[in-house]
């Protein structure tokens, strides 16, 4: 079943935290699991309708967003990334993955979550090239403000020093002038977050 949901994703993104969660108890999965599955089902079964549009008319700018749950798994405390970047107004990459390893901070969490958007972001810029499109300044949004600013100070604080060098990567590019860090509420940015029922779907009819 679980592979099968996996699959799903490739066309539904509402699914694709929940599917993440699922597949990590696939080598012992209990009951609840089992039912968590069957939410899941349900919730497709309810909702056929829901797809994605591309609009003709829409226009050539790069954009991405990226969460994170800090410590949200309780077995080895590890923190899971949201991501997604669109076209104009067209949703066309995502991923929700959980991390390598243990965050100590929010803040930790949002800069490594931020830094694995930003790749694949960049990569559709390097990708698109080839087909001769150029972009400028990409925007990048995230929930965090003291992410965004580790990102802009090259001075390495005590809090922040441990953090591996491979993600600071997005500090260069931010220097570099290919992308753009703005901070976008957390209300606005339910990438991870398991939202009231009204909330989630007035954010889903934004994206798909």
């Amino acid at each position: 079943m679980i592979g099968s949901l996996l699959y799903l994703t490739a066309t539904r993104l509402d699914i694709q935290f929940a599917d993440c969660l699922c597949t990590r108890y696939q080598a012992s999965p209990r009951t609840s699991h089992r039912q968590a599955v069957k939410r899941i089902f349900g919730y497709l079964k309810f909702t056929p309708e829901l797809g994605f549009w591309y609009s003709s008319g829409s226009s050539l700018s790069l954009r991405g967003f990226s969460d994170a749950d800090h410590a949200g798994c309780r077995i080895d405390l590890k923190s899971t990334s949201g991501t997604c970047q669109l076209l104009g107004t067209s949703l066309v990459s995502w991923s929700s993955r959980k991390q390598a390893s243990v965050a100590l901070s929010t803040t930790e969490a949002e800069y490594v979550a931020a830094a694995s958007s930003c790749s694949r972001l960049l990569w559709m810029k390097a990708t698109l090239s080839d087909f001769g499109l150029r972009f400028g300044r990409s925007l990048f949004l995230v929930d965090s403000t003291s992410a965004i600013s580790v990102a802009k100070n090259p001075i390495l604080h005590s809090r922040t020093k441990h953090i591996d060098v491979r993600f600071h990567f997005l500090r260069g590019h931010y220097e570099k002038g290919d992308i753009d860090l703005v901070h976008v509420k957390g209300v606005d940015n339910a990438l991870i977050k398991g939202e009231i029922e009204s909330q989630w779907t007035g954010l889903i009819a934004l994206l798909v």
